[in-house]
């Protein structure tokens, strides 16, 4: 300013450095002047910027904690076995080992609890275990591995979509342009809204992924029940590969992070390759985050974004709000959740088993070898009650074992039956 004379409003821009990251606060005049005017200015800051408190995936880690402790609770033990391991817990203490390594309950718990079980989701017409079996877990090892990577991915993506950060170097190109004191700045979605709407998405993203999981697994695997929240958190994953992907013009080092995520991405497929790993809601919980994420997390361009803030005496041109590719992708992935879903929904409750229609795709949950076997027929026994005296006969081993025991409980003949195949 010289003379007194504004020859353009001053707008002052206030970057505070924190730990962790810069915010970005614009300065809006309380009292709009004109160049004429020479009046005093008065200015107040607006903090549309903010960090928002990741709470969204530490409550479904909570509640993935509790449901397990309730379902500890609803297995007792020491009321349904002969022997526990961890007695001194009580009615929380575990299955044996025989019966269940990672330290859990049975698996008519797990059934009773909402574990997925095709055969009541078709005939019985239980659907509601597609999203139920994702809250469940078959023991302490199942639960403390999804949870902490639930925690390092989620997070990582509440964080990121939390608000809008703007990436790299555009944030300082953004603090550096003129403001129009008269320009009404409508903050974008995340930064308006008292719960941010793209923190949501990353919650429903979650659920509609372990849907996806869950539903594909149902599709190849008839015989056993199948728990877990892996399909979810492989369609967090996902969603973070199709976000580089789609917003692929604002990243920084964007093969590094491609090639770091694609590796990571494919040792946790590897592993699903081993014995009692329920693979195949990986890969469907995979393919449908990979999805949502082109629907959920498209960010507009840099270009757009500043238009928006710019002064009318510093815009060009009109920009479009995002790229043609971007609308592709959009466009395309959404038409193929929908045909996804819709066409996985109808052969699951007609039935279908698309183990008849491929005949190698079992290998995509489990790569047989000579140290370990695929086979993961489920258990049966016969039983025959004498006076205070169980005996059960394993129909997969033809094994023998006699207990002393009156009137024992289904659940207890079953898990001591479990016991004896394995």
């Amino acid at each position: 300013m010289t003379g007194g004379v504004h020859s353009q409003p001053e707008i002052q821009i206030q970057v505070h450095s924190r730990k962790g990251g810069n915010s970005v606060y614009p300065v809006e005049p309380a009292t709009t002047t004109t160049a004429s005017s020479g009046g005093p200015a008065f200015y107040r800051e607006i903090k549309h910027f903010k960090k928002w408190f990741p709470w969204l995936i530490p409550s479904f880690v909570i509640v993935n904690v509790v449901t397990f402790l309730v379902t500890m609770y609803v297995n007792n033990c020491p009321h349904n076995s002969v022997s526990c391991y961890a007695g001194f817990l009580g009615r929380f203490s575990f299955q044996p080992f025989s019966e269940n390594p990672l330290l859990g309950p049975s698996s008519t718990t797990l059934e009773k609890m909402g574990a997925l079980d095709v055969n009541k989701v078709v005939r019985e017409h239980q659907g509601w275990r597609l999203i139920t079996c994702m809250w469940l877990h078959g023991g302490v090892f199942h639960l403390l591995a999804n949870m902490l990577s639930l925690l390092v991915i989620g997070i990582r993506l509440e964080r990121e979509f939390g608000f809008d950060s703007w990436k790299n170097a555009e944030v300082n190109h953004l603090a550096l342009k003129l403001y129009s004191p008269a320009q009404h700045l409508t903050a974008p979605c995340a930064l308006s809204s008292p719960i941010d709407c793209k923190k949501v998405l990353i919650g429903v993203l979650y659920i509609i992924a372990g849907l996806g999981g869950s539903l594909f697994s149902a599709l190849f695997i008839k015989s056993n029940i199948s728990v877990g929240a892996s399909g979810a958190l492989f369609g967090l994953l996902g969603s973070m590969l199709s976000e580089l992907i789609i917003n692929w013009t604002i990243y920084a080092n964007k093969i590094a992070v491609l090639v770091t995520l694609v590796v990571i991405i494919i040792i946790n497929l590897a592993v699903g390759l081993l014995p009692h790993v329920d693979n195949f809601a990986h890969i469907g919980g995979f393919v449908s985050g990979f999805l949502l994420g082109f629907v959920f997390l498209i960010r507009p361009q840099f270009g757009w974004v500043s238009q928006r803030y710019a002064s009318r005496a510093y815009s060009t041109s009109a920009k479009p709000k995002f790229k043609m590719y971007q609308m592709v992708l959009w466009v395309v992935s959404l038409i193929l959740l929908i045909i996804g879903f819709t066409s996985g929904l109808v052969m699951l409750f007609r039935g279908v088993d698309l183990n008849d229609h491929c005949s190698w795709c079992h290998y995509m949950s489990c790569l047989p070898t000579s140290r370990w076997s695929c086979n993961t027929e489920p258990v049966s026994c016969m039983s025959e009650q004498t006076s205070n005296q169980l005996t059960l006969t394993c129909s997969n081993s033809n094994k023998t074992r006699t207990y002393s025991l009156s009137n024992p409980s289904t659940s207890k003949i079953q898990g001591l039956c479990t016991q004896l195949c394995r």
